[in-house]
C-alpha cells in the first residue's frame, strides 16, 4: 500500500516471558506502547507464523517480526505563525528555546497555541509521522510553566535515533532549579520510582518497589541563599514532574511549584512582589548525538529574566 513501511524487528532473548507490546515498545523507543498495542490489533504485525492479533501474547525472546507502519495522517492541529527562538536547526531536527508558559502539545484545555502549532508552521510539511499522524516529532516534553531547550525531530529517522538515546538515558540534561531551603548534604542523588497519585491523577507520586517507572535526579547546589538555594538538577532519566516530585521529596520544593510544594511565609513577599508565579526550573543544557550526521552536540540557554530577577532578589535579602 502507497506510503507504508515495514520495520524489521528481532526481539533480544532478556524479553521472554515479557508481553507482546512492551517488548515491541523496548525494541522501537519512538513508537509509544499504546500506538504499538494499536498496529498489532490491526493486523500490521507478523511473525514466523502469520499476523499476530494479540499485543498480550508472551514471549519467548529472539523472536522476528516484521512490523507494517500505515502512512501518517494528516494532523488535525492548525498551523499557527508563534514566534519560536530556535538554537539549531538543519534537515533532520531543531532545537528550540521555550518560553515558561507555552504548552508543547495540544489537549484539553490547550487545543491551540502551543509548540506544536508554531512547529507545524515554521516546518510546513517538512515533519516526523512516527506517532501516527504527521506532527512535527516530539520526542520530549517540558512543561508548559518551565522554560529551556527541547529537540524535536523533522524527520522520521531523526526521531527514531533521539528517541533511542533517550530511551538509553544518553541525554545530557542539566537544569536549573531555585528551591525552597538549602539542601543537606549539598549534592546527591535521589531514585524514586514515579507514577499517577492515587489521590489526585493530575499529580505524580513516588510510588513503592515494582510500580512506576524508575526516575534518578543528581542534584548540586551552585549558591545557597537565606531560605533558598540555587541547585542543578542532572537528570539520568526523564519522567513527567521529575525533578519537581523529586527535590520536594527531600523536602526543598521549587519555589513558586504550587502543585507540589508551597512557598515558605518568609518568601512569599519577594515572589508576589516579581509577580513569579511558576516553578522556578529551566532547561539550561541539552547535549546528545546528531541521530543522523552522529556529531555530538551541546546546547545551553541563559536563564531568563524572571529567574535572574529571582535570583537577584534573594542575593539581596540574604545580603
Amino acid at each position: 500500500m502507497s506510503g507504508e513501511k515495514s520495520i524489521a524487528i528481532t526481539l533480544p532473548a532478556e524479553a521472554a516471558g515479557q508481553r507482546l507490546d512492551k517488548a515491541l515498545a523496548a525494541a522501537l523507543p519512538s513508537f509509544s506502547r499504546e500506538r504499538l498495542k494499536t498496529l498489532v490489533q490491526g493486523g500490521k504485525l507478523a511473525g514466523a507464523a502469520g499476523t499476530i492479533w494479540d499485543p498480550a501474547a508472551k514471549m519467548k525472546g529472539g523472536e522476528a517480526f516484521t512490523l507494517v507502519v500505515p502512512e501518517p495522517r494528516a494532523a488535525n492541529n492548525e498551523a499557527q505563525d508563534i514566534p519560536l527562538t530556535m538554537v539549531f536547526e538543519d534537515p533532520h531536527l531543531l532545537v528550540v528555546d521555550k518560553p515558561a508558559g507555552l504548552v508543547v502539545h495540544p489537549a484539553a484545555g490547550n487545543l491551540d497555541g502551543t509548540l506544536v502549532n508554531a512547529l507545524l508552521h515554521h516546518c510546513a510539511g517538512r515533519l516526523s509521522g512516527i506517532g501516527g499522524v504527521a506532527r512535527p516529532g516530539i520526542v520530549h516534553r517540558i512543561d508548559k510553566d518551565t522554560s529551556g531547550l527541547l529537540v524535536v525531530a523533522k524527520t522520521d529517522p531523526a526521531h527514531e535515533g533521539l528517541a533511542a538515546q533517550f530511551a538509553r538515558h544518553s541525554v545530557e540534561r542539566r537544569y536549573t532549579a531555585i528551591v525552597a531551603g538549602v539542601p543537606v548534604p549539598p549534592a546527591g542523588r535521589i531514585e524514586g520510582a514515579l507514577a499517577r497519585s492515587t489521590v489526585n491523577r493530575q499529580k505524580m507520586a513516588i510510588v513503592g518497589a515494582g510500580r512506576g517507572k524508575h526516575a534518578v535526579t543528581h542534584y548540586r547546589t551552585v549558591r545557597a541563599f537565606k531560605g533558598a538555594a540555587q541547585v542543578e538538577c542532572r537528570l539520568e532519566t526523564g519522567r513527567t514532574h521529575q525533578i519537581r516530585v523529586h527535590m520536594a521529596s527531600i523536602g526543598h520544593a521549587l519555589l513558586g511549584d504550587g502543585v507540589y510544594g508551597r512557598t515558605p511565609g518568609n518568601l512569599a513577599p519577594l515572589l508576589k512582589a516579581q509577580g513569579f508565579a511558576r516553578q522556578a526550573l529551566h532547561a539550561a543544557t541539552l547535549g546528545f548525538q546528531h541521530p543522523v550526521t552522529k556529531e555530538i552536540l551541546s546546547f545551553e540557554s541563559p536563564l531568563p529574566a524572571d529567574m535572574v530577577a529571582l535570583i537577584d532578589g534573594l542575593a539581596a535579602g540574604t545580603e
